[in-house]
């Protein structure tokens, strides 16, 4: 049965590449009517009265702001802390699911903070700083897996 299928899928090669028995190709017409005219006459979407500060990039404002110098209580990724001694990965799990905070001491009443890890947390209140919250950041499971790895 294989040697059948075989012998009937060779012989439509053969009668199709040597007898043009397959589908003709099929080529645009570029010459005779096509004009640059043409191309400028096709409809484009423009974007009237927006604002010129509804097109920046929310995310990049940001980081021009403490959220790009420190570690952002709310917007920042898990693994940022991972540059703080002690705070990797327990502390910053804990930080990270508590969000958002109006103020960075406000970090030392989540729950289940023992007096050693507000200790820790009390070490790097000059690597912290907050924002307000922005969806881009912290949508979905962003915070804690961004898919960066370095």
């Amino acid at each position: 049965m294989k040697r059948l299928v075989r012998w009937l899928s060779v012989l439509s090669l053969v009668l199709t590449s040597c007898f043009g028995l397959g589908m003709p190709a099929m080529a645009a017409n570029l010459t005779g009517n096509f004009t640059v005219s043409a191309l400028l006459s096709t409809p484009v979407l423009v974007a009237a009265n927006v604002e010129k500060e509804d097109l920046r990039n929310k995310v990049s404002d940001k980081l021009t702001t403490s959220f790009g110098k420190k570690i952002d209580l709310n917007n920042t990724n898990l693994r940022a802390f991972r540059n703080l001694p002690g705070m990797y990965p327990g502390i910053a799990a804990l930080v990270v699911k508590n969000a958002p905070y109006d103020r960075v001491d406000d970090v030392l009443n989540v729950a289940g903070l023992s007096e050693d890890q507000k200790e820790t947390l009390r070490a790097n209140f000059d690597n912290f700083t907050v924002t307000e919250q922005e969806e881009a950041l912290t949508e979905g499971n962003d915070r804690i897996n961004n898919g960066i790895y370095r």
